[in-house]
């Protein structure tokens, strides 16, 4: 009871303001840099949703198509076989589509993030290089690639039922790239039990830090995302890796050092889990 009584103190120790303002100063000291890899950041996000409005542009075309039906009218009617070989093509294309944006968020976007969540919480400490961003595709890609892959589909699995399990898997996982940022050939299910580790008793906070962000996400759409670029994304992203460097703190503290080489986390339970 008193180890269940330490962790959960312990996990409260965190504090969002002192995350933010040690952002704040680490964003002054290298700036130009942060901004380049928050520009990175920014493309990679107006890309994803480029393709989410073209997955949506059916619909938009068959309420464009309502509002010219006259003009349709005179069109001669479409053959029964003309309309099944459109509908086929239409879904054929749209699966090749979602494979290929699968393909790259695995094979790239995926990597790229995990060098960029290196390249902030090394940025806390000293004044990182922008070559972090390809950290993953020169150490450990494969397993990077496997554990972020597994990370993705567990999450949209857990959102089909009713979304809200799905957010919650979405906070247990948030970690990860940040571990693979440091062990990047660490196996899954270390990944994974350490970073459900790390949140647990966290996960309403960090919540509760990223609606913090909400007035300077407002902000940055009335700029076009110009202040996103200069500000908002660097900031966010070191306020982030700075708290994945207190809960990496206070899970060291926890685990008292062995001399062998076994990995501290692993897949028995803990003393939480067991109670």
């Amino acid at each position: 009871q008193k180890a269940i009584a330490a962790a959960g103190h312990d996990a409260c120790t965190w504090n969002r303001k002192e995350l933010k303002e040690k952002a704040k100063l680490r964003l002054k000291a290298n700036y130009w840099k942060a901004v380049l890899v928050g520009l990175i950041t920014v493309l990679i996000g107006g890309t994803a949703s480029v393709s989410e409005k073209f997955s949506s542009s059916g619909s938009s075309a068959e309420t464009s198509g309502a509002a010219g039906s006259s003009i349709a009218g005179a069109i001669p009617p479409i053959p029964l076989a003309g309309i099944i070989a459109i509908g086929i093509f239409a879904v054929v294309f749209a699966l090749i589509a979602v494979a290929i944006g699968l393909l790259l968020k695995a094979m790239f976007f995926n990597p790229l993030e995990i060098g960029q969540d290196r390249f902030f919480h090394r940025d806390l400490e000293e004044k990182a290089e922008v070559k972090e961003v390809c950290y993953a595709f020169d150490r450990g890609y494969k397993n990077s690639v496997k554990v972020m892959f597994f990370r993705d589909l567990y999450t949209v699995l857990w959102t089909l039922l009713f979304i809200v399990p799905g957010i919650v898997k979405a906070y247990e996982y948030r970690m990860i790239p940040y571990i693979l940022g440091e062990n990047p050939n660490m196996e899954m299910s270390e990944v994974f039990a350490m970073s459900k580790q790390m949140m647990t008793g966290n996960k309403w906070r960090a919540f509760v830090l990223d609606l913090s962000f909400i007035l300077w996400e407002i902000l940055g759409a009335c700029t076009l995302g110009i202040l996103n670029i200069f500000y908002v994304e660097p900031y966010r992203y070191l306020t982030c890796a700075g708290l994945y460097q207190v809960l990496k703190e206070e899970q060291m503290h926890h685990h008292e050092p062995t001399m062998t080489d076994e990995p501290i986390y692993n897949n028995e339970p803990t003393m939480i889990e067991e109670q």
